[in-house]
């Protein structure tokens, strides 16, 4: 019989498994991962966002 959605995500840190979510939609499940659980506080993650945008600005995605 089939789980119900929702509950932990095993190997992603609690707090971030919307971010995992929102990820894998268009990375992949493995992508995803590496940058939900990278940056431990608010800050890294920002940073880690932002040079992600001008990566794809540059790319022009």
């Amino acid at each position: 019989m089939p789980k119900g959605k929702g509950g932990r995500i095993r190997g992603i840190v609690a707090g971030r498994g919307r971010v995992y979510e929102a990820l894998k939609a268009r990375m992949g499940k493995t992508r995803a991962a590496k940058i939900a659980n990278a940056g431990k506080t608010h800050e890294d993650r920002s940073r880690m966002a932002k040079k992600a945008a001008r990566t794809r600005k540059t790319r022009g995605e």
